[in-house]
């Protein structure tokens, strides 16, 4: 029998707080008497500044401070947020270009900040902001992925703000002349907005020595060393918080500016200073994702093996180097970049450019699912040309099962894996022999049906160290503390259950306390699917430092000789004794005894290796070929993530996921006009999917247990977006291609597909 903390499918603890009302969000937790924030936002994309005028602004009542980049750089203040730098192909350093807090000089898309206002309400900042003469001389907006003519900034005359490549070119280039076939393609990955259920907010507060920064975040330490070094402070005067987060995809893991804002105002005011944003403000000034497009080519042999791979991408960076925008789609795309399959070479070339736009950054995956995308459509336009099936040309393709441990063609050391096996189980699921009596019965009322398959594999990114610290409480509960930070995925049930699960101490007894640099003293917070594995992990070792603690306490305590007794992960045994003592019953031993040392136990744990979770989804489509209505039907996932610490939690990650991926495909797309005007800034023109656009998600696991992680877990976090996006598009492909449609791309809304099919008929 399974104990309760593993393979358990329990209902979140956290849920009836959160749906009840009951959280505390930043918003609910802002100092009573705070004072408002507002920022003053470009209305063009490019330009100069040639004036602000705030005069008129700081007369009016309630108002107690405006600043610009000028304010900021007479208080000391760096004006400038950090982000990773990738080298040139060459080897030279890519532009800095990093996003300031408030322009300088020049505006570089709609939306970004130009002046701080801080007034006793929001209405009495927005009246302000009105009267603040505001004068930009427009300069040609920039938007095309290619060299540009007006250039954003002065270290790059051209636009070009990376120009990466990873692979063996003459190597690729040799395969790829040898080859029986080879397969070409033009592959767009459109850009999409966040929309986090809960926008981004943040107040902050300052003692005289003292700063606290409160933000909803994605983690607490990598803000705290950033906020220290702008503003010049030691990091222990920094405190940093996370309330209840309502959302964050990647789009929350970075500082923005709006939080040193709150913070500088704070400092200058000592008031305590909150600011939160609207909706059209979150879709204007929080980073984007996806938006590159891909020419790329893959060679095979007479027996259709791939022999070769060759990628050249061009993305968008937005108006600035973001916290790992020029990371994603370079060394993040690598990770997986080959996927499953048994391909060498690969040769990765890849060019970001800057736009008038707002940055993009990291989105749910972070370059996983625009590798994996552009590989498995890939697999299924090869499938055509080359006249096989599609499922088999997989399968011939697979890395063995035997062949792990493997080591990809980008340098990923992938330790288990059986592909092979999860897509047989995939096939029965989505009951792939019944397709095509369900197509007869769409076609007798008029519409297509298509039927796609992903394969994807996943890389587990982060920092894989992390720490756990356990308290024991007066009451007889326990604190357990993590470095890891729930923007809504369920951590307060998980982390409560596997420590519950690995020291039998009553999982309503636990409390999970997250998000308070104050706390804990390090922690790597949550992206890249991280968090249970490398929490659980850390666990693990505390739980290994109380074991050994406890047990030489009790040895003394009970006077007989450490090696008598053990623990079998819900009490300790005493060899020819009866006693069984809990976690709970040392833990209060030791308090009587004045013992406190023993009371909190904390470390460190560090994984060998990433997890790579994978596995396949199918999704199935009907078309109406006199509207463009495209409706996701059908929708299968087998998926291997290891073992399991709660199956209900990870499937809803899978759904979760699913909806962001297909929202991308179906109906989601950034629009921008030419003079760099976001056209999509409200929901009213930006479309997310609902219920009704989503049919029940099959979900079954298919587990090979990791070897990287003793919990043999793989992260799970972020797979439904991964597999989904080219499981729908292909669908979608696969019923238009009767219709002699052959570049179908996202975003599939009604009219796009009507055109397509009308394009296709009339070039017949």
């Amino acid at each position: 029998m399974q104990k309760f903390g593993k393979s358990q499918p329990v209902k979140r603890f956290e849920d009836p707080r959160l749906i009840t009302g009951r959280g505390g969000y930043v918003d609910d937790v802002a100092p009573k008497g705070a004072l408002h924030a507002y920022v003053l936002r470009a209305s063009v994309a490019h330009g100069r500044i040639t004036g602000i005028d705030s005069t008129a602004a700081k007369a009016l009542p309630g108002v107690h401070l405006i600043a610009t980049a000028e304010d900021l750089a007479a208080a000391g203040l760096r004006n400038s947020l950090g982000g990773v730098r990738i080298p040139h192909r060459d080897g030279s350093k890519s532009p800095e270009a990093d996003q300031p807090l408030l322009a300088e000089g020049k505006v570089r898309y709609v939306g970004e900040g130009v002046v701080l206002i801080v007034a006793e309400t929001l209405d009495q900042c927005r009246d302000a902001a009105e009267l603040i003469e505001l004068d930009i001389a427009d300069l040609p907006a920039q938007l095309s992925l290619s060299r540009g003519t007006e250039a954003l900034h002065e270290g790059a005359p051209d636009n070009l703000g990376v120009d990466w490549s990873m692979g063996d070119a003459e190597a690729c280039k040799a395969a790829m002349a040898g080859a029986a076939r080879v397969v070409r393609a033009h592959v767009v990955d459109s850009r999409i907005i966040v929309n986090a259920l809960e926008p981004r907010g943040s107040f902050a507060e300052w003692d005289g020595k003292r700063l606290h920064l409160s933000m909803n975040g994605q983690g607490v330490w990598a803000p705290k060393a950033e906020i220290a070094e702008i503003f010049g402070m030691a990091p222990e005067d920094v405190r940093v918080t996370h309330p209840d987060v309502g959302g964050g995809f990647g789009m929350k893991a970075k500082l923005y500016p709006e939080y040193v804002l709150c913070c500088h105002a704070a400092k200058v005011l000592g008031k305590p200073v909150r600011w939160m944003s609207d909706r059209t403000e979150a879709m204007l000034s929080d980073n984007g994702g996806r938006a590159l497009e891909h020419d790329v080519e893959m060679g095979f042999d007479a027996d259709n093996r791939i022999v070769a791979y060759h990628v050249k991408t061009r993305y968008d960076l937005g108006a600035y180097n973001s916290n790992f925008g020029q990371a994603i789609q370079t060394i993040l795309f690598a990770k997986v970049a080959a996927g499953v399959y048994d391909l060498q070479p690969v040769l990765l070339e890849a060019e970001g450019y800057y736009t008038n736009t707002v940055q993009t950054d990291a989105y749910r995956g972070a370059g996983r699912p625009e590798a994996i995308f552009l590989l498995e459509r890939c697999m299924d336009i090869a499938a055509r040309e080359l006249d096989v099936d599609p499922w088999e040309l997989r399968r011939k393709n697979f890395i063995p099962a035997d062949a792990f441990p493997y080591t990809s063609a980008t340098g990923e050391h992938y330790d288990v894996g059986d592909f092979r096996k999860v897509l047989n189980r995939a096939e029965g699921f989505a009951d792939r022999s019944g397709f095509a009596k369900r197509k007869a019965k769409s076609a007798e009322a008029g519409k297509l049906r298509g039927f796609g398959l992903c394969y994807y594999i996943e890389s587990i990114l982060g920092d894989p160290s992390e720490t756990t610290k356990v308290e024991y409480n007066t009451d007889g509960t326990v604190n357990i503390y993590v470095g890891t930070q729930s923007n809504g995925q369920g951590h307060e049930t998980v982390h409560a259950q596997f420590l519950s699960d690995q020291t039998g101490i009553p999982v309503d007894k636990i409390r999970v306390i997250q998000g308070d640099s104050d706390l804990i003293a390090k922690g790597g917070g949550t992206g890249g699917s991280r968090s249970v594995t490398t929490q659980s992990n850390a666990t693990l070792s505390t739980v290994s430092v109380m074991v050994e603690a406890f047990t030489a306490f009790l040895a003394e305590v009970m006077e007989v000789d450490p090696e008598k007794i053990s623990f079998d992960d819900e009490s300790f045994r005493v060899a020819g004794s009866n006693a069984a003592p809990t976690m709970l019953d040392v833990a209060e031993w030791a308090r009587e005894k004045g013992r406190s040392d023993l009371l909190v136990h904390q470390a460190t744990g560090t994984l060998p290796g990433r997890s790579y979770p994978n596995g396949a989804h199918v999704a199935e489509v009907e078309v109406d070929p006199d509207t463009g209505l495209v409706t996701l039907d059908r929708y299968h996932v087998v998926d291997d993530f290891g073992n399991l610490i709660n199956p209900m939690l990870a499937e809803g990650q899978v759904h979760g996921g699913v909806a962001q991926g297909a929202g991308q495909v179906l109906m989601e797309h950034t629009v921008y006009d030419e003079d760099g005007q976001l056209l999509t800034a409200t929901f009213m023109d930006y479309a997310m999917p609902r219920a009704t656009d989503l049919p029940f998600i099959g979900f079954v696991s298919e587990p090979v247990p990791s070897t990287a992680n003793a919990m043999g877990m793989k992260g799970c976090g972020e797979a439904g977006t991964v597999g989904s996006m080219a499981a729908v598009t292909n669908a979608v492909a696969d019923a238009l291609w009767d219709r002699g449609v052959r570049q179908a791309d996202m975003p599939f809304t009604p009219h796009r597909v009507w055109s397509m099919l009308n394009h296709a008929e009339a070039a017949e």
